[in-house]
């Protein structure tokens, strides 16, 4: 069995007619899983809610408070938008700290049971930034994910891989100050944010990026995951292993050039197993519907 961390609360973030990251992704996803060849090895699993759980006092380590403060106060104005792309409504700010949440029961799953567990919430994180969200997000889960593990007893470093096929650029800014996590990104370049080049480092040699020309395959990926990733990763000796699991870097996505097929999600995953059976997957992005849901499908099959 493998736990599927959702709640039907996080279709009420609404970010407008018309917006890449709708609430439909989920319903798409939930919907594959329990038709396809492994429902009944999924264990449906709905987050801790928010007032169970002191979280605001947790993201002001890694968010500026101010910042929260804006998100919290835009929400409760009705919904704007945090940037041109970043869209939230009256239920986001909620939605948001529970998709928080969930993120972090994800990390106590995987801890207590040694095994993977899979975060299936929204709004993304990987590019908000400590002053800000951006590129969809809202709220940084997984920089937020690996800060948490590390207060756990015996966790003592963490590692982020992020195989969206945009650059966490905020993930990144925020997790390449701490030796004890390291960040891994494999992403288009050129593309949206800008960021991610080779030279990037981090402060403490904790940041492995590979960008992607456009046009790129599961031919070019595999031995960038064999020669690179593995070795970078199986290094750090993680106790914990968080992907940020994207799933735009597949063809048929409409907001990215990179030409992977869902099946290729499962090689990504064998790969990560050989690094350690502690894996935190949380989903980030993927916006043509049917790639997004049988790449998670992918992706848990090999988990099982």
């Amino acid at each position: 069995m493998l736990p599927v961390i959702y709640s039907d609360e996080f279709l009420e973030h609404k970010t407008g007619r018309g917006h890449p990251e709708r609430p439909e992704r989920l319903s798409a996803i939930t919907a594959a899983l329990r038709e396809c060849n492994i429902a009944s090895q999924i264990e449906w699993r709905l987050p801790t809610p928010t007032s169970g759980r002191s979280l605001v006092p947790l993201i002001e380590q890694t968010h500026d408070p101010s910042y929260i403060q804006k998100v919290q106060e835009i929400c409760s104005a009705g919904g704007d938008c945090i940037d041109y792309e970043t869209t939230v409504s009256s239920q986001s700010y909620d939605v948001a700290l529970l998709a928080v949440s969930a993120w972090l029961d994800g990390v106590e799953i995987v801890l207590e049971t040694g095994k993977p567990a899979f975060v299936l919430a929204r709004p993304p994180g990987h590019h908000a930034e400590r002053e800000t969200g951006m590129g969809f997000c809202v709220f940084s889960n997984a920089a937020i994910a690996a800060a948490y593990a590390l207060e756990k007893p015996g966790i003592n470093r963490v590692a982020i891989l992020d195989w969206d096929v945009h650059h966490g650029n905020g993930t990144q800014a925020i997790v390449e100050t701490n030796p004890n996590i390291a960040y891994c990104s494999l992403h288009q370049y050129p593309c949206y944010p800008g960021t991610g080049r080779h030279t990037e480092r981090g402060f403490h040699n904790n940041v492995l990026n590979l960008p992607f020309p456009p046009g790129s395959d599961i031919s070019l990926y595999k031995p960038a995951f064999e020669k690179m990733v593995v070795p970078f990763l199986s290094n750090f000796e993680p106790d914990l292993l968080i992907v940020s699991a994207g799933y735009d870097a597949n063809a048929d996505d409409p907001l990215a050039n990179i030409n992977l097929q869902p099946q290729d999600y499962g090689v990504f995953t064998d790969y990560c197993l050989q690094i350690t059976p502690k894996i935190l997957f949380g989903l980030e992005g993927g916006y043509d519907l049917y790639t997004l849901s049988q790449s998670v499908i992918a992706t848990i099959e090999k988990c099982l």
